[in-house]
């Protein structure tokens, strides 16, 4: 039986990558701890099971020593003070199957002569959040008075991507990788990322966090855009982080939800906080967390009195389950997941034979023909045709 030569130290890197002990593997296989020693090589059949149980490409386990992976853009998140050393391979994998759909759409706007986005890198930090958000909230239509017309948050959330979508922007909120669901997002890892390019910026949300702080992640790498770049970010531990581009993003993310200047605030004691929060919360059709995370970045509260409140509460969130990932429909769970402006292009790029329908699948995490039909129909597209894998 053939035992390929894999270095013991690369199954090691392998499993601790993928945040697994070694007594998690015990079910699948018979003896890792052996492996793990270089007493006992693993068969090649093991040796790929075992990479697809870690969500490695085989390949690696071939090589030299363990690689230094490290996150295709700026990562801008922080634990404790302290950047965060090691990506997971589900965080990966999200990045670069975003970076696929997004070069994907890249080529697909410029064969359709589509235009920059004119909003797209418009602005520097030296330009004021609140001038800022003011563009962000007339290009997307997204102002107070909207947003009262919303019964809930959760309607003014669901209207928010929907506009974000309409503006050009590629807008992707999913918790899982793909379409797969024993691989969930981790939100104490990340809560989006933003890939910038003027003619298809992307960005991605992660839909396994609070849903109601998922606004804010939406509104902080919209700013991402104004500015022009990209970014992986947190919004659970930024609160002193000391680059500049950053916070001033966070700032506009703020001013974008919570135009303090056009509601009457009071904050002088805990009582009239409390009170300030909900009534805040109602007006802006935004949770009470994400009003006192905006307060905050706007310079209004100290961190011990919003640390205080923050924990209070976010537990009242937790308890009212309003988490996770966005449920109903499958068909419009995955237009939510994929992005509805990406969905239509690639399904209308498809019918007309210029996208393979193998890429296609693959990009939509999909693996039949009536799911990709009826993903067409939803997004708006007339879809007659079956097509199968051969």
């Amino acid at each position: 039986m053939y035992r390929p030569s894999i270095k013991p130290e690369l199954l090691r890197w392998a499993r601790e990558r993928a945040g697994l002990q070694i007594e998690d593997l015990a079910g699948k296989f018979k003896k890792p701890p052996e492996w793990e020693s270089g007493k006992v090589r693993p068969t090649f059949k093991q040796a790929e099971d075992f990479a697809r149980k870690v969500h490695l490409p085989f390949g690696y386990l071939f090589l030299p020593e363990p690689p230094e992976e490290t996150i295709p853009i700026e990562d801008f998140r922080t634990f404790k003070g302290k950047s965060i050393k090691r990506p997971s391979p589900n965080l990966l994998d999200t990045i670069y199957i975003c970076q696929r759909r997004q070069h994907w759409y890249q080529d697909y706007a410029l064969t359709n002569g589509m235009p920059e986005l004119d909003f797209a890198a418009s602005v520097t930090v030296d330009i004021p959040p609140e001038i800022v958000a003011a563009s962000m909230r007339k290009t997307l239509s997204f102002d107070l008075d909207t947003r009262r017309k919303c019964a809930s948050w959760e309607e003014a959330l669901r209207l928010l991507i929907q506009s974000i979508d309409e503006t050009g922007i590629l807008v992707m909120v999913s918790g899982i990788v793909k379409s797969n669901r024993h691989r969930t997002l981790d939100p104490n890892e990340f809560s989006g990322f933003t890939l910038y390019d003027s003619l298809a910026p992307l960005i991605f949300v992660n839909s396994m966090d609070l849903r109601n702080m998922q606004m804010f992640t939406l509104a902080h790498e919209l700013a991402h855009i104004w500015l022009g770049f990209s970014g992986l970010s947190n919004y659970k531990d930024t609160l002193t982080s000391q680059n500049q581009e950053e916070t001033w993003c966070k700032k506009v993310a703020a001013e974008f939800l919570v135009p303090l200047d056009k509601l009457q605030v009071d904050l002088r004691n805990d009582e009239l906080l409390s009170d300030s929060l909900s009534l805040l919360a109602s007006q802006c059709k935004v949770s009470k967390p994400l009003v006192l995370r905006c307060l905050y970045d706007a310079g209004l509260l100290t961190k011990k009195r919003f640390d205080k409140t923050w924990r209070k509460e976010i537990i009242s969130c937790i308890e009212q389950s309003k988490f996770g990932a966005w449920g109903g429909n499958f068909y419009r769970t995955t237009l939510t997941r994929v992005g509805r402006r990406f969905v239509y292009a690639l399904v209308a790029s498809t019918l007309e034979g210029k996208t393979l329908y193998r890429d296609a699948f693959g990009m939509l995490g999909i693996n039949k023909s009536r799911t990709f039909n009826r993903l067409g129909k939803e997004a708006g597209l007339l879809v007659e045709q079956n097509i199968s894998l051969t």
